[in-house]
Parts: structure tokens; sequence; C-alpha cells
């Protein structure tokens, strides 16, 4: 290497800043984006941690109390018919429809235990959706990342290709800054991506488990106002 060449390669600023100062609009554009996704999914991930580790804290809770052996006309009076807990709106939806499904008399609905069953489903269903807010945008994040850094790569190495012509010049000089400003995209679009996909499999495996306890309860619940239905 040319004692010259080397020396205006050592005088290039290759910091990610300097890359980005000098990368074309539309990779400033595609960097920007990776970087806002990245920080968006990082604040998602943040808030579910949060958000399970209160669920599961108030669902050991309210297991406590439900099965402490308590009357459940007590509990729920106690609780109200709008409580803070998943666990126990879910015993409370499926308290109201059997409040509900007596007659002024003392007797039953047709059908008490289906409508019981369905007040909890659907009670179920809306906690689902509280606990999955935002799982979706980390998988998409982790899905198009990577291709968006690519693209950022591949206008990068286009524009430098461009100006190794216009300068008919292919000294390391010259080359060096355009493949680093193209390379940037596509390690800012890994690192938006990794993290997306790791995070994404954890919270939702964890969303699972937590959905399959509310589940069992249910069933359980169920299956005690069958008997005393039966009786």
């Amino acid at each position: 290497m040319e004692p010259q060449t080397l020396a205006a390669a050592q005088e290039i600023d290759f910091s990610v800043l300097a890359l980005f100062m000098k990368a074309t609009l539309t990779n400033k554009l595609v960097l920007m984006s990776l970087l806002a996704m990245s920080f968006w999914s990082w604040s998602i991930i943040v808030q579910r941690i949060l958000t399970f580790r209160r669920a599961r804290e108030e669902a050991a809770v309210f297991d406590r109390a439900f099965w402490s052996g308590d009357p459940l006309d007590e509990l729920f009076e106690r609780l109200g018919p709008t409580p803070e807990g998943a666990s126990e709106r879910i015993f409370a939806a499926g308290m109201m429809e059997w409040r509900r499904s007596h007659r002024q008399d003392g007797g039953l609905i047709a059908g008490a235990q289906a409508r019981i069953d369905r007040a909890m489903d659907v009670a179920i269903a809306r906690e689902s959706e509280v606990l999955n807010k935002g799982l979706s945008f980390l998988a998409t994040t982790g899905a198009t990342a990577p291709f968006i850094g690519l693209f950022g790569t591949v206008w990068g190495i286009k524009h430098s290709f461009e100006q190794i012509a216009i300068s008919q010049n292919t000294n390391l000089a010259v080359v060096a800054p355009g493949i680093a400003e193209a390379l940037l995209a596509t390690a800012v679009g890994l690192v938006a991506a990794i993290p997306a996909v790791i995070a994404y499999n954890k919270l939702n495996a964890d969303s699972e488990r937590i959905l399959g306890g509310y589940e069992s309860f249910a069933d359980e619940f169920s299956t005690i106002l069958s008997r005393q239905l039966d009786a």
C-alpha cells in the first residue's frame, strides 16, 4: 500500500456518528428507522416484563385467597365487580354470571353453566389482548429489520460505486468510507432484530404460561360451580 494512500485512510473518521453524517439521505432514513424500531422494541420488552411480573404476583395472591376456604360469595363481595387483578377479573366475570343466572325465587335459569364458561372465556380473551400487546411489533421488527438494513447496505454500495466511477479512483481512501457506511446499515439492522426475536420468543412463551394458568383456574372454578348446579 502506498504511503500516501495509507496516510489518507488513517485520517478518515470511521466512528458511527461520522459514518452516519456522511451517509446518503436514503441511508440516513434507513438508519433512523432502524434506531426507532430498536428503541420501541426495547420499550415494549421492558413494559411486558413488568406486566408479566405483576400478573404472576397478582395471580399468586388471588390463588391463596381463592383456595383459603372462605366462601366464594364473601370473596366476590370483597373484590367487587371490577377488581384490579386479571385472575380476579376472570373470577368476577364468572361470579356475576352465576348471580345473574338465579331467578328471584332462587331457581336457576337454564343454560347457566354454558353462560358462566362463556363469560370467563371472554374475560380471558381480554386479558390475552393485554398480555400480548406489542408482541406483534417485536415479531415484525425481528423479521424485517435485517432486510431493511440490507436495503441500506445495497443502496450504500451502489452510491459508493457511483462515487468511484465519478472520481475514477480505486484507492482505499476513496473506497473504504462508502463501504463502511453501507455496512453500517446491516449492522444496525441486526442490532435491532436480534434482541427483538429473542425477546418475542421468551415473552410469547411467558404469555402462554400465564394464560394457561388463567384457563386452568377457569376450568377449576367452573367445576366448583358445576357441582353446586348439580346439587
